[in-house]
């Protein structure tokens, strides 16, 4: 059934249903399917239709709900105080008609009291909005939007957060005038977590090598990290946090009278707030700085896809109101998405370190938010035969996020009468052997790993990148050179390169060579972890790398084990513990293994970073570490712990057997006490440790 012969009754329930599904995908599963221009031209077709037809709108329509029902993963918190959605403004003309809802809401109808309204203007950052509950100064309390109403528990994850502050601190001189320097008893901080497009970048590129899903913008890997359910991994996704509300439930504080003020008190309690921010005299002061943000903000190390305006004076907020999805008082001004259409010149195909085979387009050059495209992906085969793409195609292009390019439909108006198919290879584009696919895997893969000059070459690159060997001045065109010469066959044939052969190669200067044999004899004392992850593993990433560096405390260990060994350490699947024993089973690997060796190449974890082994007297036993403690580190408190068969874990859980505790110890100890786990302090520990010392 087409959507023009719908009358408005079975139109309103199809738009119902594509919404209520596109929410989930998006706030559940974080698995968009359409992006956010076509998802508001759903939602504002069905606020038009509920307009002309008042008799089509029920309470659970979804202009009635915010958000999607929270994920059953994580416990649910139900939000004090709503956390409502905005309503959108696509246009400066439907800025100036909020403007004048607000009028009509106010009853203002002479022009002196128009004028005299302000705005403050927040670029909008696309991320996931956030509640924090502070009681006493210490963060309590931290959930997800979820529907609104009820939001998911994400406290643990929210603390890796390093801009948002475990326990407060007021600092007097950022406190505006007429506030008190008193921290209130109850807190509540509105805000959004975002993932810097920095940190986005290189969590793509990482996911790239290790061969998994990338995320297609950073808000989505926002929302992906946060609900992660090892707070480590959210660790290390470096995400921000920029507050934009706080209510203070404390009758004898002062309530901020602007939002403007809410901002600067914010600022005073130690949150961040978004610096880009500015109060506006009128409605033109606004359109001038959404104008005036939609180039600038391709220059920022975040991604914004609008302008939140808010009017400032908050004594007026009650009066103009809210609906059950959005406040009156606050609009989203949104920038279209940056699309744009070019010429499909040529199709090439990269071959990866581990063989996978990807389709690159290469484009005429156009301009795309703030930058020229040449090049963007088209993932697989599977996508090729879904576009139909074609060389000499019109193809529209668009930056996924704002950051990755990619191809998303082709002109087919615009085609040539004599255009071709695009005929996937069979033969790898490098080294010619046959391509195959295994099982159910979409990508292609040349099965050549050791005699595909470009398999060789990305190895290579992998191995002597910051988070392998961190081989400084060994970057991708001397790499290429090294294996055109056939200096460089495999990576252990980095440690037999001489002065001389260095500076024999094209531009390679004698204080460059130097550099390049001192960076390299560096690297052959990096953390066990390091190594693992240099050798480029499929599915093994840098946290896969340190659990197995934990685990087996020396490559020669790990080469033994089998693959039941593997998989029995907690956070490493059936997969990838496949992935490892067949690796170490292939003769050239383990060749290459024992030339390192002979090379030098420490292939154990350090003996001095490692604690002594001791009576096994806490096995079976997990502790968390939390506070400062007056004479012992907590580096020395792991290896305590661990030299006589314990576990050290990050967060507190029913699995938890004790909770050491030194001076300020956050939320940890309130979690432990709830929980009714044994607490010890500094002397408590040592004791526990002495006593058990003594029974062995």
């Amino acid at each position: 059934m087409q959507t023009e012969r719908l009358g408005p009754v079975e139109r309103v329930e199809e738009l119902t249903r594509q919404i209520e599904h596109h929410r989930f995908c998006y706030y559940v599963l974080n698995k968009p399917e359409i992006d956010d221009a076509k998802f508001d031209k759903l939602f504002n077709e069905l606020l038009e239709l509920e307009e002309r037809y008042p008799e089509l709108k029920t309470a659970n329509s979804p202009t009635q709900k915010v958000g999607a029902s929270p994920s059953t993963e994580f416990k649910q918190i139900r939000h004090r105080i709503p956390l409502l959605s905005l309503a959108n403004a696509m246009s400066d003309d439907e800025l100036k008609k909020w403007e004048e809802r607000i009028w009509r809401a106010l009853d203002m109808t002479d022009e002196s009291s128009r004028k005299k309204l302000e705005y403050v203007c927040e670029l909008k950052i696309d991320g996931l909005s956030c509640a924090l509950t502070y009681k006493n100064g210490v963060l309590v309390e931290g959930a997800t939007r979820g529907n609104g109403e009820v939001g998911e528990d994400v406290l643990y994850n929210l603390k890796t957060i390093a801009s948002i502050p475990a326990a407060l601190t007021l600092d007097k001189t950022k406190l505006p005038e007429g506030f008190q320097n008193k921290l209130p008893e109850l807190l509540e901080i509105r805000g959004e977590v975002f993932m810097p497009i920095t940190s986005f970048t290189a969590l793509n590129q990482a996911l790239l090598e290790d061969e998994q899903p990338t995320f297609a913008n950073p808000r989505n890997a926002a929302s992906g990290s946060l609900r992660q359910k090892d707070p480590r991994k959210t660790a290390k996704r470096k995400l921000g946090f920029w507050a934009y509300f706080l209510y203070l439930t404390d009758p004898d504080l002062r309530q901020p009278q602007t939002h403007f003020e809410n901002l600067e008190l914010l600022k005073a309690y130690g949150f961040p707030v978004e610096p880009n921010k500015v109060l506006a005299k009128s409605i033109e002061g606004v359109e001038d700085f959404c104008q005036q943000w939609s180039h600038k903000r391709h220059d920022l190390d975040y991604q914004t896809d609008g302008v939140v305006i808010k009017m400032n004076d908050r004594r007026l907020w009650d009066s103009v109101g809210v609906t059950s999805h959005s406040p009156r008082w606050a609009i989203a001004y949104k920038y279209p998405p940056e699309e744009a259409e070019t010429t499909l010149e040529d199709v090439k195909f990269d071959v990866g370190r581990t063989g996978a085979v990807t389709p690159v387009a290469w484009l005429s050059p156009v301009k795309l938010a703030g930058t020229t495209v040449k090049r963007a992906s088209l993932h697989n085969a599977e996508q090729i035969k879904r576009l139909d793409i074609r060389i000499g195609d019109t193809v529209l292009v668009r930056k996924a996020g704002e950051i990755i390019p990619e191809v998303i439909s082709v002109n087919v108006a615009k085609r040539k009468a004599n255009s071709e198919p695009l005929i996937y290879p069979t033969n790898c584009p490098v080294c010619g052997t046959q391509l195959e696919r295994v099982g159910s895997e979409v990508a292609f893969r040349c099965p050549n790993q050791y005699g595909c000059q470009s398999q060789v070459e990305r190895r290579i690159e992998h191995w002597v990148s910051r988070d392998a060997m961190d081989i400084d001045g060994v970057g991708s065109i001397l790499i290429q050179q090294l294996v055109a010469h056939q200096l460089v066959k495999q990576v252990s044939d980095l440690y037999k390169l001489t002065f001389e052969q260095l500076t024999s190669i094209e531009r390679m200067g004698k204080k460059s060579a130097d550099n390049i044999l001192e960076s390299l004899a560096k690297s052959k004392h990096r953390p066990l972890a390091n190594i693992i992850y240099a050798l480029g593993i499929r599915h093994v990433g840098a946290s896969g790398a340190e659990l197995l560096a934990d685990r087996f405390p020396s490559l020669d260990e790990l080469m033994r084990a089998s693959a039941e060994d593997i998989t029995g350490i907690e956070g490493i699947g059936p997969a990838i513990a496949q992935s490892v024993f067949e690796y170490f089973h292939q003769p050239e690997v383990q060749a290459m293994v024992d030339e390192l060796r002979k090379l030098g190449v420490r292939l154990q974890n350090d003996p001095a970073d490692a604690a002594p082994k001791l009576s096994p007297t806490l096995a079976g036993k997990t502790f968390v570490l939390t506070g400062t403690m007056e004479s012992l580190d907590r580096s020395a408190a792991e290896k305590m712990i661990k030299a006589r068969s314990g576990k050290v874990s990050s967060s507190v859980s029913k699995k938890t057997d004790y909770v050491v505790v030194g001076a300020s110890p956050g939320s940890k100890l309130a979690k432990a006490q709830e929980l009714g786990i044994t607490v010890l302090d500094e002397a408590q520990f040592r004791a526990l440790i002495e006593s058990g010392d003594e029974q062995s």
